[in-house]
Protein backbone atom coordinates (compact mmCIF):
# COMPACT_ATOMS: atom_id res chain seq x y z
CA UNK A 1 0.00 0.00 0.00
CA UNK A 2 2.70 2.00 0.98
CA UNK A 3 4.51 1.66 -2.59
CA UNK A 4 1.04 2.66 -4.59
CA UNK A 5 0.27 5.49 -2.73
CA UNK A 6 4.44 6.82 -3.19
CA UNK A 7 3.98 5.59 -7.16
CA UNK A 8 1.43 8.04 -7.31
CA UNK A 9 3.18 10.77 -5.18
CA UNK A 10 5.93 10.42 -7.54
CA UNK A 11 3.47 10.78 -10.77
CA UNK A 12 1.84 13.86 -9.27
CA UNK A 13 5.30 15.49 -9.00
CA UNK A 14 6.40 14.52 -12.59
CA UNK A 15 3.47 15.68 -14.21
CA UNK A 16 3.36 18.62 -12.11
CA UNK A 17 7.26 19.44 -13.19
CA UNK A 18 6.20 18.75 -16.44
CA UNK A 19 3.23 21.53 -16.60
CA UNK A 20 5.07 23.93 -15.07
CA UNK A 21 8.18 23.55 -17.57
CA UNK A 22 4.97 24.27 -20.28
CA UNK A 23 4.17 27.07 -18.39
CA UNK A 24 7.73 28.40 -18.24
CA UNK A 25 7.24 28.29 -22.06
CA UNK A 26 4.25 29.78 -22.84
CA UNK A 27 5.27 32.35 -20.61
CA UNK A 28 8.38 32.96 -22.58
CA UNK A 29 6.08 32.76 -25.69
CA UNK A 30 3.65 35.24 -24.29
CA UNK A 31 6.77 37.59 -23.57
CA UNK A 32 8.77 38.48 -26.50
CA UNK A 33 12.52 39.16 -25.32
CA UNK A 34 13.39 42.14 -27.80
CA UNK A 35 11.47 44.87 -29.95
CA UNK A 36 12.06 45.36 -33.60
CA UNK A 37 12.98 48.03 -35.90
CA UNK A 38 13.16 49.24 -39.64
CA UNK A 39 16.38 49.10 -40.96
CA UNK A 40 15.47 50.72 -44.96
CA UNK A 41 14.21 52.88 -45.80
CA UNK A 42 14.68 56.16 -43.40
CA UNK A 43 11.99 58.09 -42.57
CA UNK A 44 11.60 61.75 -44.72
CA UNK A 45 12.23 59.47 -47.69
CA UNK A 46 10.00 58.80 -50.24
CA UNK A 47 8.56 58.05 -53.90
CA UNK A 48 5.74 60.16 -56.73
CA UNK A 49 3.84 57.34 -58.19
CA UNK A 50 2.71 57.42 -61.62
CA UNK A 51 0.09 54.88 -63.28
CA UNK A 52 2.28 54.36 -65.71
CA UNK A 53 4.67 51.60 -64.50
CA UNK A 54 2.44 50.01 -61.91
CA UNK A 55 4.75 46.84 -61.43
CA UNK A 56 7.71 49.21 -60.98
CA UNK A 57 8.91 48.56 -57.41
CA UNK A 58 8.06 51.42 -55.17
CA UNK A 59 8.94 51.05 -51.22
CA UNK A 60 11.47 48.18 -50.39
CA UNK A 61 11.46 47.54 -46.67
CA UNK A 62 14.07 45.90 -44.94
CA UNK A 63 13.79 45.46 -40.51
CA UNK A 64 15.33 43.61 -38.24
CA UNK A 65 14.17 39.59 -36.81
CA UNK A 66 10.93 40.11 -33.66
CA UNK A 67 12.92 37.62 -31.35
CA UNK A 68 10.25 35.82 -29.31
CA UNK A 69 12.76 34.01 -26.93
CA UNK A 70 12.23 30.62 -28.73
CA UNK A 71 12.13 29.22 -32.27
CA UNK A 72 9.40 29.70 -33.96
CA UNK A 73 8.24 31.14 -37.76
CA UNK A 74 6.92 34.87 -37.37
CA UNK A 75 4.37 36.68 -39.48
CA UNK A 76 5.52 40.06 -40.67
CA UNK A 77 2.28 42.55 -41.79
CA UNK A 78 2.99 46.00 -43.38
CA UNK A 79 0.93 48.00 -41.77
CA UNK A 80 0.42 52.05 -43.17
CA UNK A 81 -1.49 54.40 -42.05
CA UNK A 82 -2.27 58.51 -42.78
CA UNK A 83 1.04 60.32 -40.68
CA UNK A 84 -0.55 61.86 -37.63
CA UNK A 85 -3.79 59.02 -37.31
CA UNK A 86 -1.96 56.65 -35.14
CA UNK A 87 -2.95 53.68 -36.93
CA UNK A 88 -6.33 53.80 -35.36
CA UNK A 89 -7.57 52.10 -38.90
CA UNK A 90 -4.04 50.30 -39.97
CA UNK A 91 -4.39 49.49 -43.81
CA UNK A 92 -2.81 46.23 -44.12
CA UNK A 93 -0.51 45.70 -47.49
CA UNK A 94 1.27 42.60 -47.33
CA UNK A 95 2.19 39.64 -45.54
CA UNK A 96 5.67 37.41 -45.21
CA UNK A 97 7.78 35.40 -43.12
CA UNK A 98 10.94 36.92 -43.92
CA UNK A 99 12.19 40.61 -43.24
CA UNK A 100 12.16 42.06 -46.50
CA UNK A 101 9.71 43.04 -49.35
CA UNK A 102 9.25 45.15 -51.86
CA UNK A 103 5.86 46.72 -52.60
CA UNK A 104 4.99 47.46 -56.13
CA UNK A 105 3.87 51.29 -57.25
CA UNK A 106 -0.06 50.12 -57.92
CA UNK A 107 0.08 48.27 -54.62
CA UNK A 108 1.53 51.00 -52.58
CA UNK A 109 -0.64 53.64 -54.55
CA UNK A 110 -4.14 51.79 -53.23
CA UNK A 111 -3.35 51.53 -49.46
CA UNK A 112 -1.86 54.97 -49.53
CA UNK A 113 -5.16 56.41 -51.04
CA UNK A 114 -7.27 53.58 -48.38
CA UNK A 115 -5.03 55.24 -45.84
CA UNK A 116 -6.78 58.61 -47.18
CA UNK A 117 -3.60 60.13 -48.67
CA UNK A 118 -4.89 62.93 -51.72
CA UNK A 119 -3.84 61.75 -55.24
CA UNK A 120 -1.51 63.61 -56.82
CA UNK A 121 -0.04 65.46 -53.49
CA UNK A 122 2.63 64.38 -51.63
CA UNK A 123 1.81 63.32 -48.23
CA UNK A 124 2.83 61.42 -45.31
CA UNK A 125 2.30 57.52 -44.99
CA UNK A 126 3.60 56.33 -41.49
CA UNK A 127 4.40 52.51 -42.23
CA UNK A 128 5.00 49.85 -39.65
CA UNK A 129 5.44 46.00 -39.31
CA UNK A 130 3.06 44.08 -37.64
CA UNK A 131 4.57 40.38 -36.00
CA UNK A 132 2.58 37.58 -34.71
CA UNK A 133 3.10 33.39 -34.32
CA UNK A 134 0.84 30.64 -34.96
CA UNK A 135 -1.74 29.59 -37.02
CA UNK A 136 -4.54 32.29 -35.05
CA UNK A 137 -1.88 35.30 -35.68
CA UNK A 138 -1.11 35.59 -31.79
CA UNK A 139 1.18 37.37 -29.86
CA UNK A 140 1.25 40.88 -31.85
CA UNK A 141 4.20 42.92 -31.61
CA UNK A 142 5.18 46.31 -33.69
CA UNK A 143 7.88 47.83 -34.94
CA UNK A 144 8.08 51.80 -34.37
CA UNK A 145 6.82 53.26 -37.52
CA UNK A 146 8.83 55.57 -39.94
CA UNK A 147 7.35 58.12 -42.16
CA UNK A 148 7.53 57.51 -45.81
CA UNK A 149 6.21 60.60 -48.31
CA UNK A 150 4.21 59.26 -50.61
CA UNK A 151 2.55 61.48 -53.83
CA UNK A 152 -0.57 58.57 -55.13
CA UNK A 153 -2.44 59.04 -58.34
CA UNK A 154 -6.19 58.32 -58.82
CA UNK A 155 -7.46 54.79 -60.31
CA UNK A 156 -10.36 57.28 -62.01
CA UNK A 157 -10.01 59.17 -65.36
CA UNK A 158 -9.36 63.34 -64.25
CA UNK A 159 -12.98 65.15 -65.17
CA UNK A 160 -14.18 68.66 -64.79
CA UNK A 161 -17.68 69.72 -64.09
CA UNK A 162 -20.33 71.55 -65.95
CA UNK A 163 -22.46 73.83 -63.59
CA UNK A 164 -24.65 75.73 -65.04
CA UNK A 165 -28.66 76.85 -64.88
CA UNK A 166 -29.39 73.14 -65.65
CA UNK A 167 -28.68 72.15 -62.01
CA UNK A 168 -28.47 75.54 -60.19
CA UNK A 169 -25.08 76.37 -61.01
CA UNK A 170 -24.04 74.36 -58.00
CA UNK A 171 -20.41 72.90 -58.73
CA UNK A 172 -20.03 70.20 -56.21
CA UNK A 173 -23.45 68.26 -57.74
CA UNK A 174 -22.83 69.13 -61.31
CA UNK A 175 -22.17 66.51 -64.17
CA UNK A 176 -19.18 66.03 -65.15
CA UNK A 177 -16.75 65.04 -68.60
CA UNK A 178 -13.82 62.64 -68.38
CA UNK A 179 -10.41 63.01 -69.76
CA UNK A 180 -9.20 59.96 -72.19
CA UNK A 181 -6.45 59.28 -69.68
CA UNK A 182 -4.15 60.18 -67.28
CA UNK A 183 -2.52 63.70 -67.79
CA UNK A 184 -5.24 64.03 -71.17
CA UNK A 185 -7.13 67.64 -71.58
CA UNK A 186 -9.80 66.20 -73.83
CA UNK A 187 -12.66 66.50 -71.82
CA UNK A 188 -16.01 64.35 -72.76
CA UNK A 189 -19.25 63.38 -71.51
CA UNK A 190 -22.62 63.94 -72.27
CA UNK A 191 -25.27 66.39 -70.05
CA UNK A 192 -28.84 68.16 -70.45
CA UNK A 193 -28.24 71.53 -70.54
CA UNK A 194 -30.70 74.27 -70.59
CA UNK A 195 -29.57 77.84 -70.68
CA UNK A 196 -26.22 79.03 -69.37
CA UNK A 197 -23.35 77.35 -68.12
CA UNK A 198 -19.52 77.06 -67.13
CA UNK A 199 -16.75 74.06 -66.79
CA UNK A 200 -15.06 73.73 -63.40
CA UNK A 201 -11.67 72.15 -62.61
CA UNK A 202 -11.31 70.13 -59.23
CA UNK A 203 -9.17 71.01 -55.93
CA UNK A 204 -6.23 68.74 -55.46
CA UNK A 205 -8.42 66.49 -53.14
CA UNK A 206 -10.98 66.04 -56.29
CA UNK A 207 -13.46 68.59 -55.24
CA UNK A 208 -15.54 71.00 -57.55
CA UNK A 209 -16.25 74.13 -55.78
CA UNK A 210 -16.54 77.83 -56.77
CA UNK A 211 -12.50 79.50 -56.27
CA UNK A 212 -11.16 76.05 -58.53
CA UNK A 213 -9.89 77.07 -62.03
CA UNK A 214 -13.09 77.45 -64.10
CA UNK A 215 -13.53 78.35 -68.10
CA UNK A 216 -16.24 79.59 -70.19
CA UNK A 217 -16.72 81.18 -73.10
CA UNK A 218 -14.26 83.60 -74.19
CA UNK A 219 -17.26 86.03 -75.72
CA UNK A 220 -17.01 85.32 -79.48
CA UNK A 221 -19.50 82.50 -78.67
CA UNK A 222 -17.41 80.57 -81.60
CA UNK A 223 -16.04 77.53 -79.76
CA UNK A 224 -12.93 79.08 -77.47
CA UNK A 225 -12.57 78.90 -73.74
CA UNK A 226 -11.27 81.00 -71.77
CA UNK A 227 -9.99 80.68 -68.24
CA UNK A 228 -11.84 82.66 -65.95
CA UNK A 229 -14.53 83.37 -68.84
CA UNK A 230 -16.74 86.24 -67.76
CA UNK A 231 -19.39 84.55 -70.08
CA UNK A 232 -21.29 82.11 -69.93
CA UNK A 233 -21.61 79.24 -72.67
CA UNK A 234 -25.00 79.49 -73.57
CA UNK A 235 -27.16 76.07 -74.99
CA UNK A 236 -31.19 75.75 -75.64
CA UNK A 237 -32.78 73.01 -73.55
CA UNK A 238 -31.51 69.46 -74.90
CA UNK A 239 -29.20 66.68 -74.35
CA UNK A 240 -25.76 67.23 -75.67
CA UNK A 241 -22.29 65.61 -76.35
CA UNK A 242 -20.00 67.91 -75.09
CA UNK A 243 -15.92 68.32 -76.05
CA UNK A 244 -13.56 70.91 -73.73
CA UNK A 245 -9.94 71.11 -73.94
CA UNK A 246 -8.37 72.48 -71.21
CA UNK A 247 -5.25 72.71 -73.11
CA UNK A 248 -6.27 74.01 -76.79
CA UNK A 249 -9.13 75.89 -75.08
CA UNK A 250 -11.54 74.49 -77.51
CA UNK A 251 -14.97 73.16 -77.00
CA UNK A 252 -17.78 71.40 -79.28
CA UNK A 253 -21.90 71.23 -77.98
CA UNK A 254 -23.49 68.66 -80.25
CA UNK A 255 -27.41 68.69 -79.84
CA UNK A 256 -28.81 64.72 -79.84
CA UNK A 257 -31.12 62.11 -79.62
CA UNK A 258 -30.57 58.72 -79.79
CA UNK A 259 -31.84 55.51 -80.94
CA UNK A 260 -31.05 51.59 -81.81
CA UNK A 261 -30.59 50.95 -85.45
CA UNK A 262 -29.82 47.31 -87.33
CA UNK A 263 -31.03 44.37 -88.75
CA UNK A 264 -32.32 43.74 -85.17
CA UNK A 265 -34.10 46.40 -85.53
CA UNK A 266 -37.60 47.60 -86.91
CA UNK A 267 -35.76 50.10 -89.32
CA UNK A 268 -32.55 47.69 -90.22
CA UNK A 269 -29.61 49.82 -90.99
CA UNK A 270 -31.15 52.15 -92.91
CA UNK A 271 -33.67 54.22 -90.05
CA UNK A 272 -32.94 54.50 -86.06
CA UNK A 273 -35.55 53.81 -83.61
CA UNK A 274 -35.74 56.18 -81.40
CA UNK A 275 -35.41 55.86 -77.67
CA UNK A 276 -36.68 59.16 -74.92
CA UNK A 277 -34.89 60.46 -72.59
CA UNK A 278 -35.91 59.81 -69.05
CA UNK A 279 -34.66 62.78 -66.89
CA UNK A 280 -35.02 60.82 -63.77
CA UNK A 281 -32.49 58.13 -64.58
CA UNK A 282 -30.95 59.88 -66.89
CA UNK A 283 -30.46 57.29 -69.48
CA UNK A 284 -32.56 56.63 -73.31
CA UNK A 285 -35.09 54.06 -73.26
CA UNK A 286 -37.44 52.52 -75.14
CA UNK A 287 -39.86 49.33 -76.19
CA UNK A 288 -38.06 47.35 -79.39
CA UNK A 289 -39.35 44.22 -81.20
CA UNK A 290 -36.33 43.03 -81.85
CA UNK A 291 -35.32 39.94 -84.20
CA UNK A 292 -32.24 37.88 -83.56
CA UNK A 293 -29.70 39.25 -85.64
CA UNK A 294 -26.85 42.81 -84.96
CA UNK A 295 -27.54 46.61 -83.82
CA UNK A 296 -25.52 49.53 -82.68
CA UNK A 297 -26.60 53.24 -81.27
CA UNK A 298 -26.43 56.22 -83.12
CA UNK A 299 -27.27 59.84 -82.35
CA UNK A 300 -29.38 61.99 -84.62
CA UNK A 301 -30.77 59.07 -87.03
CA UNK A 302 -27.10 59.46 -88.85
CA UNK A 303 -24.03 57.99 -88.90
CA UNK A 304 -21.29 60.61 -87.34
CA UNK A 305 -21.69 59.98 -83.70
CA UNK A 306 -22.20 56.17 -82.99
CA UNK A 307 -21.79 53.67 -80.56
CA UNK A 308 -20.50 49.73 -80.74
CA UNK A 309 -19.07 47.19 -78.49
CA UNK A 310 -15.87 47.33 -76.32
CA UNK A 311 -12.98 45.56 -78.35
CA UNK A 312 -10.25 47.52 -76.55
CA UNK A 313 -12.22 46.19 -72.60
CA UNK A 314 -12.04 49.22 -70.90
CA UNK A 315 -15.66 48.96 -70.02
CA UNK A 316 -17.29 51.21 -72.18
CA UNK A 317 -19.09 51.10 -75.58
CA UNK A 318 -16.71 52.43 -78.11
CA UNK A 319 -17.62 55.10 -81.19
CA UNK A 320 -17.79 53.22 -84.52
CA UNK A 321 -17.18 50.11 -82.25
CA UNK A 322 -18.32 46.68 -83.72
CA UNK A 323 -21.71 45.34 -84.37
CA UNK A 324 -23.47 44.29 -81.34
CA UNK A 325 -26.26 41.55 -81.35
CA UNK A 326 -28.98 40.26 -79.61
CA UNK A 327 -29.73 36.02 -80.16
CA UNK A 328 -33.17 35.76 -79.17
CA UNK A 329 -36.12 37.80 -81.21
CA UNK A 330 -38.72 39.10 -78.66
CA UNK A 331 -39.85 42.77 -76.97
CA UNK A 332 -37.03 44.42 -75.08
CA UNK A 333 -36.59 47.00 -72.76
CA UNK A 334 -33.62 49.00 -74.47
CA UNK A 335 -31.81 51.21 -72.33
CA UNK A 336 -28.78 53.15 -73.42
CA UNK A 337 -26.79 55.17 -70.31
CA UNK A 338 -24.51 57.86 -71.21
CA UNK A 339 -24.27 59.68 -67.92
CA UNK A 340 -21.44 58.06 -66.48
CA UNK A 341 -18.40 60.11 -69.28
CA UNK A 342 -16.73 57.67 -71.16
CA UNK A 343 -17.97 54.85 -69.38
CA UNK A 344 -21.25 54.07 -71.95
CA UNK A 345 -23.40 51.34 -71.78
CA UNK A 346 -26.11 49.58 -72.91
CA UNK A 347 -29.13 46.72 -71.29
CA UNK A 348 -31.49 44.63 -73.03
CA UNK A 349 -34.18 43.29 -71.04
CA UNK A 350 -36.66 40.55 -72.30
CA UNK A 351 -40.64 41.95 -71.79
Amino acid sequence: MKNTIKSIFTLALVASTFWSCEDEQDLRFATPEASFEILSPQSGEGVVLTPDNPLNPALALTWGNMDYGTPTEVTYTIQVDKNGDNFDNPVDVVNTTNTYITISSDVLNGAAVAAGLTPYSEGGLDVRIKSTIGSTASQEAFSTPITYLVTPYSTDLPKIAVPGNHQGWNPPTAPTLASSGFGQTDYEGYVWLDGGHKFVGPDPAGNFNWGNTDWGDDGTFSGVLAESGESDISATPGYYRIQANTATLLYTETLTTWGIVGAATPGSWDNSTPLTYNPTTKKWEGTVALTAGEFKFRANNAWAINLGGDPDEDGSMNYDGPNLSVGTAGTYTVVLDLSDPRQYSYTLTAN
